[in-house]
């Protein structure tokens, strides 16, 4: 799906149809090989219960329990569903022994509670499944009971918590006063490490904000709806800030977010339930449904047309050139069936009940957007003694996120956290790629073997337009040292950087400042771009092929271009980049400021 192709794409149907014609019959194909093959079920060529996935028996639980309920309302007294019913019992008695940690105890919960409601829960579990379900589906498995602390896990799982015990609640399992413990706790953290922003940083307080960030409030709203709970003013605010987020960066192709981990089709599904619990909750105007209705759909069908692969029978996000974290390796293909058909139809339901039915959505779009999104705007995370922001540029088709935070433990030297303009098919970083290809950022390695990399301590960002160019401005007062986990300061040099965006070209120039004078092995820049057939003279580089044009890098003696070849390194959650561009120089004295500048052209 190349970018020229996709971005004059006509209207798709109504999400509604697109989920009953496509998705619907996925999840009747999964049911019935689970139920024939059971534990000898593979998906090209994964054996599905290899026990690596520890979600697998909630996500089979809740999406399979979608089946049911829609065959209950269609016709109780029919045949079939008893007879699904029986299946889904066999498969719930086949999987309560296998692990389902912290998402997998949530969604099995949502299933139960799905079931409870639709009056088939007795029916498709057996009581002693159930009573061993009782006691292994429970929060305090990863949460210490005491003090609520999280065992080796991110924030973002006290909403997790917190679903568990309400929804543990709600079966008659427990009282409330675990569920409210956890909610205040959550809404603590919230408060903490967002700020006066209203985004939660993923960590405490290192400054990692990625989809989750803006994610997370609308996860919490979600929960609050699920479990009857009235949804706070103040969450509804904060709820807006992460809706303002997802409009800006709609966009008629289906993609949602383009920068941190465990993106892949989680980055476009994040967008749809920001979007349908805004519209549920008329925290967006009604003319925004409309359209934030329309984008919802172009990422359902984006879904079908992309994500899907009907000879698989399967999502494929590890085929085609395409690479995400290894938390979402090939090992987990039928549970990531599971948990995006789940996602999906859920959001599809919330539409319908906002009033969207079988609607098709409106056709103009990409006319809408261009009229009332901001070309640019600065996101502000969080302020301090470093910033954290997101700058959004939007350029016709194109929408750019300039990521500006901490990757943090685990994740600073990961390029889908890099302060990139990051674009589908366009700017990309390489998930769990590490620093061996730093994508579109300088690399330092000093004469005594210390390598630099300017991705973490980012200050003083200001940002201005004029005369139709957009400036973006930060400065580092250190380098991060690669190597470690963590990041690590080294002060030796610092940097100062200024992006200027314009329509159809993108400039970066950095200004390397020596703290006192440093001798250096090399510098180098990498980019690798999903444009194929270069050419590169000096520090030029022209495609003949692909959205992107021309490269050219100034500051550096000597680039070359060369084919990716198909390798694993320079895959994204999308697809393979094709080319490689490599410039260098070194070594060298830096005893005085050094200028480097890149500019990409595209079409």
């Amino acid at each position: 799906m190349e970018l020229a192709a996709r971005s004059g794409a006509a209207a798709p149907a109504s999400m509604n149809r697109i989920v009953q014609s496509e998705l619907q019959p996925q999840l009747e194909y999964l049911f019935d090989r689970l139920s024939a093959e059971k534990l000898k079920l593979s998906i090209d060529g994964v054996r599905a219960f290899n026990g690596r996935d520890k979600f697998l028996p909630g996500k089979i639980a809740v999406g399979l329990s979608h089946l049911l309920v829609a065959q209950a309302k269609a016709d109780p007294a029919n045949t079939r569903l008893a007879e699904s019913v029986q299946r889904y019992r066999e498969l719930a008695d086949l999987t309560i022994g296998m692990d389902n940690d912290t998402w997998g105890i949530y969604y099995y919960l949502l299933a139960l509670n799905k079931l409870q409601a639709a009056g088939l829960l007795q029916e498709s579990i057996s009581p002693k499944t159930l009573a061993a379900l009782r006691t292994k589906l429970d929060w305090r498995k990863f949460v210490i009971e005491a003090d609520l602390s999280l065992i080796n896990l991110p924030t973002n799982y006290y909403g997790v918590a917190f679903s568990i015990a309400r929804l543990r609640m709600m079966l008659g399992w427990e009282d409330a006063s675990g569920s409210e413990r956890l909610l205040t706790k959550t809404l603590e953290h919230y408060q903490k490490y967002s700020g006066k922003f209203g985004f939660s940083d993923e960590t405490d307080g290192e400054g990692r904000f990625d989809r989750y960030s803006i994610l997370l409030v609308a996860e919490i709203c979600q929960r609050f709806v699920e479990t009857g709970l009235t949804v706070t003013p103040e969450l509804k605010k904060l709820l807006r800030n992460a809706a303002s987020v997802a409009l800006n960066i709609a966009n008629i192709a289906g993609d949602g977010f383009s920068f941190g981990r465990s993106i892949g089709p989680y980055a476009d599904t994040s967008i749809l339930e920001i979007l349908s619990i805004s519209a549920y909750l008329d925290v967006l105007t009604a003319e925004e449904k409309k359209y934030a209705y329309a984008y919802a759909t172009r990422i359902t069908e984006k879904y079908v047309n992309f994500w899907f692969d009907p000879k698989m029978h399967s999502v494929d996000m590890w085929g085609k050139g395409r690479r995400t974290d290894a938390y979402r390796g090939k090992h987990r293909i039928l549970g990531e069936n599971f948990s995006l058909l789940h996602q999906l139809i859920s959001t599809n339901q919330l539409w319908i009940r906002a009033g969207f039915g079988d609607q098709a959505p409106v056709a103009d779009l990409s006319t809408w957007l261009d009229r009332t999104q901001p070309k640019f705007n600065l996101v502000w995370f969080a302020q301090g003694e470093y910033d954290r922001a997101l700058a959004i540029i939007r350029d016709r088709q194109y929408v750019f996120s300039l990521l500006l935070v901490n990757g943090g433990t685990g994740q600073h030297a990961n390029s889908p956290y890099y302060p990139l303009p990051f674009s589908n098919l366009l700017i990309a970083g390489v998930a769990d790629g590490g620093p061996a290809f730093p994508q579109l950022l300088p690399t330092i390695t000093l004469a005594d073997g210390a390598r630099l990399l300017p991705t973490t301590f980012i200050k003083n960002i200001k940002a201005e337009s004029r005369n139709g160019v957009h400036h973006v401005r930060y400065e580092q007062d250190a380098f991060t040292l690669l190597g470690k986990s963590q990041p690590v300061k080294d002060g030796r040099i610092r940097l100062e950087t200024e992006y200027q965006f314009s329509p159809g070209r993108i400039v970066r120039i950095d200004r390397v400042i020596p703290n006192a004078p440093v001798d250096v092995a090399s510098i180098s820049l990498d980019f690798a771009s999903f444009s194929d057939r270069p050419v590169t003279e000096a520090g030029r580089t022209v495609f003949g092929e692909g959205a992107v044009r021309r490269f050219e890098v100034d500051g550096l003696a000597k680039c070359t271009s060369e084919s990716t070849a198909g390798r694993e390194e320079f895959m994204s959650p999308s697809g393979p980049m094709k080319t490689w561009v490599n410039c260098r120089q070194g070594p060298l004295k830096l005893d005085s400021p050094m200028t480097l500048r890149w500019s990409i052209d595209y079409q």
